[in-house]
């Protein structure tokens, strides 16, 4: 009888400290997950990334002078602390030095996050060349991994089409830098879709990485997003707020660096276009009064990356920016969901809402190779 009570107290008395033990590591468990952050994953093929990725552009390239080394690295190490896994570049930004940041700030993160780069985009004496000759890739791979201070790239991207490449020659390529460790997963930017099943058939391509916002929706009607869903490849949205002005803070008004800027050479930056285009500004302010972040009424930006986040769940946008308050911002578009109904009248209003001016000038060198 004594032995029986013994073991009945001792079983009591195990079953209480397993359910404390259980309890405290459920609080432990909690706390590590709030302590953490994490973002909503998506698939660019097999390729798992976070939904919303960052363009490192124009920290360096593009939009002005380049900005302050240290608040860079600050601004992408603030990146990876809030859950982003996937940061975009490109040898020609800068050139070369958009690389060369990303390399210092994100060594100590190199295996916990993603980090494309593009190659085959050249402006010698001021004129774009397009060159993927095999020989041309294999120099351009390993300076790309020595700015990067990496072993490998996780996606290796062909900026445009070379008219004297045969692209499943480009393919091939890929193909052995992925067997030799180099890449890991390569992808095509602004590629027609016959050039995409092409690649395709000689080796799988992981993401494609085309122009795509409220107010660029070309990949809807050229197959490129259609194709991509076929294939089962990722699509990267860059531009998504359209150079910067479905951030609701361009106008006529606006002061564009004349050298520095791309942006000062296309058509839909004039400033007729900047006024003409505010009617968008105003539509997102309308859809934006309905919807809430954090408690807060959600702005232009965080609606026109949701509406993009809505479209398919293989499109990762990859909005730049050089402000940390604007990065918080952007990843706050993750909390917006629109029911079918929303979307279809937004997207109702969008095809009676005309854009002014082209993205590229036509006829330029930028126009002429997109689609090839």
């Amino acid at each position: 009888m004594k032995r029986r009570k013994f073991l009945e107290n001792s079983a009591k008395v195990f079953a209480a400290s397993m359910l404390f033990n259980v309890a405290f590591a459920g609080e432990n468990s909690a706390k590590k997950s709030t302590d953490s952050k994490t973002l909503p994953q998506r698939m660019l093929g097999k390729m798992r990334v976070s939904a919303l990725g960052l363009g490192c552009m124009g920290m360096s390239h593009g939009h002005g002078p380049a900005k302050d080394e240290k608040e860079m690295i600050k601004l992408i190490h603030r990146a990876v602390e809030l859950g982003v896994t996937y940061f975009d570049t490109a040898e020609i930004y800068g050139p070369h030095t958009n690389e060369i940041l990303l390399g210092k700030a994100l060594k100590p993160f190199r295996d916990k996050v993603c980090i494309g780069t593009k190659f085959g985009l050249y402006y010698p004496f001021g004129k774009q060349m397009q060159d993927s000759s095999k020989k041309s890739i294999l120099r351009a791979v390993d300076e790309s991994l020595k700015r990067l201070q990496s072993d490998y790239i996780d996606i290796y991207t062909q900026h445009r089409g070379d008219p004297d490449t045969p692209i499943e020659e480009v393919a091939l390529t890929m193909s052995e830098l992925v067997k030799a460790g180099k890449i890991r997963h390569y992808g095509l930017s602004e590629p027609g879709y016959k050039t995409l099943e092409r690649a395709h058939k000689i080796y799988p391509v992981t993401a494609v990485q085309s122009h795509y916002s409220m107010m660029f929706r070309e990949v809807e009607t050229n197959e490129i997003l259609k194709t991509c869903e076929s294939l089962d490849i990722g699509f990267v949205a860059y531009s998504p707020l359209d150079r910067g002005f479905l951030g609701g803070l361009i106008n006529e008004k606006t002061q564009f660096h004349p050298t520095l800027d791309m942006r000062t050479s296309f058509p839909r930056y004039s400033k007729e276009a900047l006024k003409e285009n505010q009617k968008f500004i105003t539509f997102l302010k309308e859809v934006a009064a309905n919807k809430k972040v954090k408690g807060k009424t959600a702005s232009v930006p965080q609606i026109a990356l949701a509406w993009l986040l809505a479209q398919k769940p293989f499109i990762m946008p990859i909005p730049e920016t050089t402000k940390i308050k604007h990065l918080e911002e952007n990843l706050g578009s993750l909390e917006i969901t629109f029911s079918k109904e929303e979307l279809e009248q937004i997207n109702a209003r969008l095809k009676e809402m005309k854009v002014v001016g082209e993205r590229y000038a036509p006829g330029s060198d930028a126009a002429n190779s997109v689609g090839l």
